[in-house]
């Protein structure tokens, strides 16, 4: 499958480019970066010739993740933790994640900058989500509630670290904080993104003023929209200026507010994340979450008073669900899995595509959206369809869906539906059905 340095060539019958689904075709890899991508007959002597149903596309990019493979990124703030998570997320096509520590003591905050950049080195991690401490205790989900705080010169000294770190993520509660703070971490290299806040819509106006880019986990753990103040929410779809995150499982955002998304932010500043924890990848149901017991029931995580943990999902699954529940083409949702997280990161002429000069992080995958083959930079893993899905899947589109009939060019900006709400199907089988939620992650 290649190493660092080498040369391969990849041949198959469709490629997502970033931009549109074409082929067949041929992707030339050298010194782990693409050379060129060619289309027509296949090029003699291809190193990896894929499976016939297969599809190449950029490797998808996660920027919430907390845990896979048995581990919680909170436990273990080490290199072999963050490897484990990694490990179990590439299996579900994750080429690049941020791994995520969710609120927790400063300790625990600085043993993970004292491994930082190390841990930067370690293939497909390109920084590191803080998701918290500075949060709203009125919107804390599941996070501890000890553990809120307004940081101090110490927490922000630990913190600061991060923004010299690849590229890094604090979510924080813009309302809770003092504006100077936000303009502290962001002169740190930091980005910011609103998230457990119960602030108005003007606090938001206010903090995007300031540099605040992002907003974590849309709908979930935030002011709603209401007719006379919007809210976090309401902010989040009106303002451009504004990625957004959102847990495409079909139990934290109902259907309708998955397409009201969809057709407020396009594919353009709507990400595909996972929120994931440490069951990923395991056969495991249960897990600690900060001295709580965190169990796995029909495809839901929940602690012991019916709050939801985090999700049980990979970025394949999340795909999957964005067009069986948002009805729109896979292009829209391989482009919220891929090219937008790399244009919040500030990584946009890095990855997000398959064109000369970017880094060669794909992800194969079979109509049944299961993973043939991972590379990052240059370098493959194959076999991971023959692993079981770890997390939560709806059912397989048909080739119309999949490929749709709107192959937009990268100037469209948001994206569109590609059929009539109306003509979409009501019920769709995703593991987990949404139910009623005592409380919103």
């Amino acid at each position: 499958m290649g190493h660092a340095g080498s040369s391969l060539t990849i041949v198959a019958q469709r490629i997502f480019d970033g931009n549109s689904m074409r082929g067949p075709g041929s992707v030339k890899i050298s010194q782990g970066r693409i050379e060129s991508i060619t289309f027509g007959e296949a090029e003699a002597g291809a190193s990896i010739q894929l499976p016939a149903d297969a599809i190449l596309a950029p490797g998808f990019i996660d920027i919430q993740v907390n845990g896979g493979g048995g581990v919680l990124l909170n436990d273990q703030p080490t290199e072999a933790g963050i490897q484990r998570i990694v490990a179990a997320h590439r299996k579900g096509g994750t080429t690049g994640c941020l791994p995520t520590l969710i609120t927790d003591r400063t300790e625990v905050i600085e043993r993970l900058a004292g491994v930082a950049q190390a841990g930067l080195k370690i293939s497909g991690v390109l920084g590191f989500h803080l998701e918290g401490p500075a949060l709203n205790g009125s919107r804390k989900g599941i996070h501890p509630q000890a553990e809120i705080r307004v940081p101090d010169w110490r927490d922000l000294a630990a913190i600061k670290r991060f923004g010299r770190c690849g590229r890094s993520i604090v979510t924080l509660a813009p309302e809770c904080v003092p504006g100077s703070t936000i303009d502290e971490l962001i002169d740190a290299g930091l980005r910011i993104a609103a998230g457990h806040s119960d602030a108005t819509a003007a606090e938001i106006g206010q903090a995007v003023d300031r540099g605040v880019s992002g907003v974590t986990h849309l709908f979930n753990a935030m002011s709603p929209l209401n007719a006379r103040e919007p809210g976090l929410v309401g902010a989040a779809l009106g303002d451009d200026r504004l990625f957004a995150g959102i847990i495409c499982d079909g139990i934290h955002v109902d259907r309708v507010g998955l397409r009201i998304a969809f057709r407020c932010k396009g594919r353009d500043r709507l990400m595909l994340v996972t929120d994931a924890m440490p069951l990923v990848g395991t056969n495991d149901r249960q897990f600690m979450l900060q001295g709580r017991q965190i169990t796995l029931h029909e495809g839901r995580l929940t602690g012991a008073d019916g709050t939801l943990a985090g999700a049980h999902l990979t970025m394949i699954e999340a795909v999957r669900n964005a067009v069986a529940l948002l009805g729109i083409s896979l292009v829209d949702a391989l482009i919220m899995a891929s090219r937008t997280p790399a244009a919040f990161l500030g990584l946009a002429l890095e990855l997000g595509r398959i064109a000369p000069g970017y880094r060669a992080d794909l992800v194969a995958f079979n109509p049944n959206f299961e993973v043939v083959g991972t590379w990052i930079g240059g370098v493959g893993s194959m076999g991971e369809a023959s692993e079981a899905p770890a997390g939560n899947s709806a059912r397989k589109p048909n080739s119309d869906e999949l490929y749709g009939t709107d192959h937009h060019d990268v100037a469209d900006g948001v994206g569109t539906l590609p059929r009539d709400y109306a003509s979409v199907p009501k019920e769709v089988p995703v593991l987990g059905p949404p139910g009623r939620r005592r409380s919103d992650r």
